[in-house]
């Protein structure tokens, strides 16, 4: 016990020496090892979203400690219950590739305050509070080395467990901590613990941030936060759900079950148009395993999430909850395993793509790549109106190679949509637009 306390001892002075020596924020010039993976993330279109925790044992997701209004020491009876012996992080990095995804985004610490890693800075992790004994970010890290994906790691600003993180915010408010508590010691244990996750897990993708929003008046301290993960991983990708226009130092901005402008948190969020930009949605009405929500969506309407995303220059980040026991649900698979079937074929209309270059209509959306328009029709129109064509258009054809005619109006493009544009979803069009 000794050892391991001088050990987070001697870690925590590292990542205040670290924090200490980082640049403003507000002063932040990406790398070009950072502008080069914002051009992958924009890329690589969809992603793979994992909600797990403690919380999972409960099966009424994320959120049940707030919403039950569960104290500490009835919810510190979890991690002695929690023993996911399926998790199998080469089998979730190969689903995450059967659906197509690029990379996978998962919960290294959610609100709950509970550490789903090694930490050196409390026993309130996985290794040491359960009898699972193992550390599943590593292995999901070294999985996804192997299998090609990269990968990103959700981090909760808000902590309903951690004494520290005081004066409190809006929720949390019955987990029975003491009123008391120094904040920016609750953020030298923040900084503490991204340190371990950005130096133990590899090349890491990025950080994920969400809870800002508990105490929106707070001093976070951002500016030394984001300084220290630029510093110690500089092509590290820096997001934050804070429902608002980009913070200095932030890489891509995230919107929640919403495309960006729609977000339901904050409409009035201003949309960046030099960041990369990602939407975020869950495949039922669940991010953390809920026992009781069956209602999954659709392979079509899976479908449509992703394009739609595309046509507004976004990445889809599609989220499965897991089970208490590591797996994840044979539905949630089999719906992952066929978009990523779609993909297969029709790929190339998303991945490498870029919004536009006509803004989303009442009839569905553009992606670009090049001279090639993909044109995504979700009505049954016989012909559409693309406004705003700034080219000509050289040729109009399906999927399978049939014409399609197309006009010049005053109106914008018309372009008919044969019934071999179908995809089984709905129906493609590519345009080859004239030479510059």
């Amino acid at each position: 016990m000794q050892i391991r306390m001088f050990a987070r001892m001697l870690i925590l002075a590292s990542a205040l020496q670290l924090a200490a020596q980082t640049s403003m924020a507000e002063d932040y010039v990406p790398t070009e090892e950072n502008l080069a993976a914002r051009e992958w993330f924009r890329d690589a279109r969809f992603g793979l979203f994992v909600h797990w925790g403690v919380y999972s044992l409960l099966g009424k997701g994320e959120w049940v400690m707030n919403n039950d209004k569960i104290a500490l020491d009835e919810y510190e009876q979890l991690p002695g219950q929690f023993n996911p012996t399926e998790f199998d992080a080469d089998a979730w990095c190969a689903l995450a590739k059967s659906a197509g995804m690029r990379y996978i985004t998962v919960t290294s610490k959610h609100h709950d305050g509970f550490a789903m890693f090694d930490s050196a800075h409390t026993d309130y992790d996985i290794v040491d509070a359960t009898p699972f004994g193992r550390d599943p970010m590593k292995e999901l890290a070294d999985a996804c080395a192997r299998h090609g994906l990269k990968l990103f790691f959700y981090h909760s600003h808000l902590d309903w467990h951690h004494p520290d993180y005081f004066p409190r915010g809006k929720t949390g408010a019955h987990a029975g901590r003491p009123e008391s508590g120094e904040w920016n010691d609750y953020l030298d244990f923040m900084d503490a613990q991204l340190t371990e996750l950005l130096t133990n897990y590899g090349p890491i993708a990025g950080i994920w941030f969400d809870g800002w929003w508990d105490k929106p008046d707070a001093d976070w301290r951002l500016d030394q936060t984001y300084g220290l993960i630029h510093r110690l991983q500089p092509a590290a990708l820096v997001g934050n759900n804070h429902h608002g226009a980009p913070f200095p130092g932030e890489d891509f901005q995230m919107f929640e079950r919403g495309l960006p402008g729609g977000d339901p948190f904050n409409k009035s969020a201003a949309v960046s148009e030099t960041l990369p930009l990602e939407m975020c949605e869950t495949i039922n009405g669940s991010w953390g395993y809920n026992q009781t929500d069956g209602a999954h969506k659709t392979v079509e309407e899976l479908i449509e999430l992703l394009v739609r995303a595309a046509g507004s220059d976004a990445n889809l980040l599609l989220n499965v909850g897991p089970k208490p026991d590591g797996s994840i649900s044979g539905i949630q698979r089999l719906r992952l395993k066929k978009v990523g079937a779609w993909l297969d074929k029709y790929g190339d209309s998303i991945y490498g793509t870029r919004g536009g270059p006509v803004a989303p209509q009442s009839w569905g959306v553009t992606t670009s790549k090049g001279d090639t328009v993909y044109v995504h029709v979700f009505t049954r129109d016989k012909a559409v109106v693309l406004p705003g064509l700034t080219r000509g258009v050289a040729g109009a054809r399906t999927w399978a190679g049939d014409p399609a005619e197309h006009a010049s109006t005053d109106l914008g493009t018309v372009v008919t949509i044969p019934e071999s544009a179908d995809t089984g979803t709905h129906r493609i069009v590519m345009l080859t637009l004239d030479s510059r």
